[in-house]
């Protein structure tokens, strides 16, 4: 009996350690806050299982309009670093409160180094004439710098200056990752090439203009739903459809985070085919490469 009490004793004593083991682990963890998931993609690419990569906005919400809960912004207290993307609304309104409560917070800015587009010219310039052209972003600028390749290979170097930064004792096993991920992107712009080589009509229209800097990397005209950051007129949408139609587009772009009847509308009046897409995915490579594939499937 005694000796059945013993083992009883010997086996709770090595449950609490290896729960007080993993419970250590866990408050060791080292995490990073990002704001959207094609960052955790390249975020986890480089810094592999060195890093927990946080994502600040779920999947099937805006960036430019999300509202952290305060559990959120506890959450994101947690974190060693925060990776921003830039521009994007999120940011522009949560990052002065994020460095307010989180002073020993560094920030990484990925935008860094990157020729950004301004709103004059997200969605097709003079297409809609001056009175319609966008400044619904911060400072004119357009932040979707993940929709391009050149932009992607950015966004990388810059995740790598930060992991080196933040755990300079790992810098070959980065770099490796990041020689990695630098062939896959150069793997996925030769594709995108080759996919829109024989696109003859290169005007598509997309609600919210998330892929201004895709469409100026391929030589293509992206046509805005949104007006000035909200639904367009009667007057707008009539517009719309004439520049459509005079472009002989072929695709309107649908988003999970926007409203779809005006693209709905467009479609019919203009014969487009909808096509769903998803900028905001995890998996930017494949999400890059069927966004073109749409293009190139008159």
């Amino acid at each position: 009996m005694n000796k059945m009490k013993y083992i009883s004793s010997v086996l709770l004593l090595l449950s609490l350690f290896l729960l007080s083991c993993a419970s250590s682990q866990r408050d060791s963890e080292q995490i990073i806050s990002v704001t959207i998931e094609p960052q955790r993609y390249f975020a986890e690419k480089i810094g592999g299982d060195k890093f927990i990569i946080n994502t600040v906005v779920p999947s099937g919400q805006s960036p430019e309009t999300f509202d952290p809960s305060p559990q959120q912004m506890v959450s994101i207290g947690k974190s060693l670093a925060y990776f921003q993307i830039g521009y994007i609304g999120f940011e522009q309104a949560c990052m002065q409160p994020i460095r307010d409560n989180n002073p020993d917070m560094q920030l990484f800015d990925l935008s860094r180094g990157i020729e950004l587009i301004t709103d004059e010219h997200d969605c097709g310039g003079d297409h809609h004439g001056d009175e319609h052209i966008h400044h619904h972003h911060h400072h004119g600028v357009d932040p979707h710098i993940w929709s391009s390749v050149s932009g992607a290979k950015v966004i990388a170097w810059n995740t790598l200056q930060a992991f080196i930064e933040l755990d300079p004792e790992n810098k070959q096993y980065y770099w490796q990752n990041y020689n990695n991920l630098m062939q896959e992107i150069e793997n996925t712009g030769k594709e995108i090439e080759e996919i829109l080589s024989d696109v003859s009509q290169r005007t598509f229209i997309i609600y919210h203009p998330a892929l201004t800097y895709f469409a100026n990397e391929y030589g293509l005209t992206q046509l805005c739903i949104e007006m000035d950051g909200k639904e367009p007129s009667p007057a707008q949408l009539k517009e719309l459809i004439d520049v459509a139609r005079k472009e002989h587009a072929k695709t309107v772009f649908i988003q999970q985070e926007f409203d779809q009847k005006n693209a709905e509308l467009i479609a019919k009046e203009t014969g487009c085919k909808l096509v769903p897409v998803n900028p905001l995915a995890y998996q930017w490579d494949k999400e890059m490469i069927q966004i073109a594939k749409a293009l190139a499937d008159e």
